[in-house]
């Protein structure tokens, strides 16, 4: 409530324990003139701050309940986060750790692609035609599949 930001706590408490008091008074010094002329109303107004105490110490305590959710949750938050951190840490490491190994298999087959094609590269057969050797085609097929 925008109230409890603005009024301290014990302001509520104190209208409660006045409202308390202008009660039992009107009921005890039933001698004293003043209070005995003005009993129903200061037995009302009585009600009402015991109602308005009552009310607000209610909505302090409904307060506190909501503020120590809100900082549990944050603590939460903030593990959350920290714990974010170290997986996106070996995540990170895991994508670098896969690129250096597919590079290094790339540049592998192309060493084994280089030094077999100086076999392969002057055999022509008649017609145009070029004779595919089955280490090309197992080479390519290595390059294609997915890395283990």
């Amino acid at each position: 409530m925008w109230i409890l930001q603005w009024l301290p706590n014990w302001i509520f408490y104190a209208i409660f324990f006045a409202g308390l008091l202008g009660l039992v008074a009107t009921f005890v010094m039933k001698f004293i003139p003043l209070v005995y002329v003005y009993r129903t109303p200061i037995q009302a107004v009585s009600v009402v701050l015991i109602a308005l105490g009552t009310y607000m110490a209610g909505a302090i305590s409904n307060e506190e309940a909501w503020q120590a959710r809100v900082k549990e949750m944050e603590a939460k938050v903030e593990a959350a986060a920290v714990e974010s951190a170290q997986e996106n840490v070996k995540i990170v490491e895991k994508v670098v750790k896969k690129t250096e190994y597919i590079k290094t298999r790339g540049e592998d087959i192309v060493k084994f692609i280089d030094k077999e094609i100086v076999k392969y590269d002057t055999k022509f057969l008649p017609g145009g035609q070029c004779e595919i050797p089955k280490e090309f085609i197992e080479a390519h097929n290595r390059a294609a599949e997915a890395p283990k």
